[in-house]
């Protein structure tokens, strides 16, 4: 079999930006992914009232830039749903005009994986190992869509670094082992979080690099401690549109 040779730079532009972003509840993280280019949504969640457009114009105003105010998505209920959803977005998504791929979360959908597993063994210890191989695969398929945007969303816990010993919020999986790996598969993870400016306003943020607190990273080296949450704007800075 022959060697294929690539750079770095083009397999940024054909692969496109793979990205993970947690964080707590209510925060935004399924309205962040209207910000995405050409966004399509695989949803898991019942919470999409916040991706109604009245919501959206709420927040970022009306008609503004690079927002996607009637964000399409597919729902999934079961693992066969979201092998469907993925042979979909690996076949059609790009011709039908989409440039990002959400998965919104990645938690909830883990969920879904789970418990078609232990539906189908004894022993729940068994259900975690096959999360473990089925939960890693899945991912993988996502994010290794050609040509694609992925964007990752995950719910927020607070663990313990089981090497390093270190406590800090992290994006929350089930399976213990599931989600400390997680992160590894995404040259960035961000974590989306509110914060008040000097007069009280409340204010939303993406951290791109870790602290004490928070698990990030961002592999690329092209963006700030922190960003402004539009995944657009973050999108073209990584690949310097």
């Amino acid at each position: 079999m022959a060697l294929e040779f690539t750079t770095a730079n083009a397999a940024s532009d054909v692969g496109g930006v793979k990205a993970m972003v947690y964080g707590g509840s209510g925060v935004g993280k399924t309205m962040l992914m209207a910000t995405a280019p050409v966004p399509i949504l695989i949803s898991a969640e019942s919470g999409m009232l916040s991706l109604r457009k009245k919501n959206l114009e709420r927040v970022y105003g009306v008609g503004t830039a690079q927002i996607d105010y009637d964000v399409k998505s597919i729902i999934v209920r079961s693992v066969e749903d979201l092998a469907q959803a993925h042979a979909w977005c690996r076949q059609h998504a790009w011709s039908n005009g989409f440039r990002t791929v959400g998965l919104d979360s990645i938690s909830e959908i883990m969920e879904v994986i789970l418990s078609n597993a232990k539906r189908q063994v004894k022993d729940p210890r068994q259900a975690y190992g096959e999360l473990i191989e089925k939960g890693s695969m899945l991912v993988r398929e996502f994010r290794d869509l050609p040509g694609l945007n992925v964007v990752v969303a995950a719910k927020m816990e607070y663990s313990k670094d089981e090497v390093t010993g270190i406590s800090r919020y992290t994006p929350s999986v089930p399976g213990n082992k599931m989600g400390q790996a997680m992160p590894y598969f995404f040259d960035e993870v961000f974590h989306l979080g509110v914060n008040k400016d000097t007069n009280g306003a409340s204010y939303r943020y993406l951290r791109t690099q870790p602290d004490i607190q928070y698990e990030a990273k961002d592999r690329s080296g092209m963006l700030a401690e922190v960003e402004y949450p539009h995944l657009g704007a973050v999108f073209g800075k990584i690949l310097g549109a």
